[in-house]
């Protein structure tokens, strides 16, 4: 065996001088995919970490810190009812605005919490896919076939996953442990109300600052459009005097937090991307340097921060090199894509199901893709394998994943969706 350990260095040695030796720079499409990369990662870092990944670890944070294990363990742990927990678990996207970036570190908070692995993995799947804005703007845009045959596989996909990861691996030590059977609150003794309330803001916080344009410009959605920043900012108020009242962080910490915010409001014309920024690196600086639970807050919310944000990034380049931005090419021509999902094969299906499974989606945009795609041939069940696939999963959210669950269970959640996906996008193609 010493051998292995004294060659290893030297072949990853030699196989990245080749690599680099036979680089294709100045190829048109090696330049182009490289170009679109660097895109993708600029757009997903102004666009979508500020105003989803923040708040969603912040979330995240709060339910290692403030929501006790014992409450986690009653309703989504091994132990559980299962009626309850995969019922609970498998409409949980219908009030989420979410895609499966997101969604991991909500994942990852009551995984790790102790909650069992089928009912978790449902959740995980049903987070980003049956969200209701994504299930509305499938049915006017793509047809009403293909919306309620979203939002109907959706909820049988999480559960059947849910169950399926379960069986596969119930001897798992983690799936063998017995949960309490009771739930008394907090883990800090705080009545469950008030723990509800402040998770119920913060949740209105990560819905509203990324409440979507809708297409009509008049209606309930677009009034909601239209005060998404006042909504988001009387969100921010009321978790301010949550955390003020009930979590004992002094006023004059709050007043410090707030006060760039109020000063750019006051003074300079600032977007309120750039608002939400300031407020969130001001709640970021109070809590760390709080001490209690505030500060547990912030050191849980880091690390999730610190396993999760390297690996997305890493994978939205990927993403970017093989398939490039919405309307762009990566490395991977567009037409092939196209060519392989036109009909209802069984391959079409397939390729529609894996080739959705590794692409990047930020909520809603799987619709605008499937509509190009959709015009340019493809068949309406790979067109469905792709909406039951793409939103639950990518690439970045795999590698994620990964190191949350390990390398096994992610491998099999990949497949049973991908599987499901390309079973449910035939019939669907057979029957309609």
């Amino acid at each position: 065996m010493e051998w292995k350990k004294e060659f290893k260095p030297l072949l990853w040695i030699m196989g990245g001088f080749i690599v680099l030796y036979y680089l294709p720079i100045g190829t048109q499409r090696f330049d182009n995919a490289i170009l679109e990369a660097f895109h993708l990662v600029k757009w997903y870092a102004r666009e979508h970490v500020l105003l989803c990944l923040v708040p969603a670890f912040f979330i995240a944070g709060a339910i290692g810190v403030f929501v006790s294990q014992e409450s986690v363990m009653k309703y989504l742990g091994p132990k559980s009812n299962k009626f309850l927990a995969y019922g609970v678990a498998s409409v949980s996207g219908t009030i989420q605005d979410d895609c499966s970036c997101t969604l991991l570190q909500l994942f990852s908070g009551i995984y790790t919490m102790g909650a069992g692995l089928g009912p978790a993995t449902a959740f995980l799947y049903s987070g980003p896919a049956i969200n209701v804005l994504a299930i509305i703007l499938t049915a006017r845009i793509l047809g009403l076939e293909l919306g309620l045959a979203r939002a109907i596989g959706a909820i049988v996909f999480a559960v059947i996953i849910g169950l399926l990861m379960h069986s596969i691996f119930r001897h798992d030590k983690k799936e063998d442990e017995e949960g309490p059977a009771s739930v008394a609150g907090s883990s800090a003794g705080r009545p469950l109300w008030q723990t509800a309330i402040y998770f119920a803001l913060m949740i209105s916080i990560l819905v509203f600052a990324n409440w979507g344009k809708p297409s009509d410009v008049s209606g309930f959605w677009h009034t909601i459009y239209t005060l998404k920043w006042t909504l988001t900012g009387l969100s921010a108020l009321g978790l301010a005097v949550v955390l003020g009242l009930w979590f004992k962080l002094s006023w004059q910490r709050l007043l410090l937090a707030a006060a760039p915010v109020i000063l750019l409001r006051l003074f300079s014309p600032a977007a309120p991307v750039l608002l939400f920024a300031a407020g969130s690196m001001g709640l970021a600086v109070i809590t760390a340097t709080a001490k209690g639970e505030a500060r547990d807050w912030f050191a849980a919310s880091r690390d999730f921060a610190k396993q999760i944000l390297p690996l997305l990034l890493i994978g939205v380049f990927i993403a970017g090199v093989l398939l490039g931005r919405v309307g762009q090419e990566g490395l991977i021509p567009s037409k092939w894509v196209s060519q392989a999902v036109g009909g209802n094969s069984l391959f079409a299906n397939f390729f529609a199901a894996l080739s959705g499974a590794f692409m990047y989606f930020a909520t809603l945009t799987e619709v605008p893709i499937l509509q190009g795609l959709i015009g340019s041939g493809m068949g309406k069940g790979p067109a469905l394998a792709l909406l039951l696939a793409g939103p639950a999963l990518s690439l970045p959210s795999m590698l994620v994943l990964r190191s949350v669950m390990g390398g096994k269970k992610t491998l099999v959640f990949v497949c049973l969706v991908v599987i499901m996906a390309t079973i449910t996008g035939f019939l669907f193609g057979w029957l309609f």
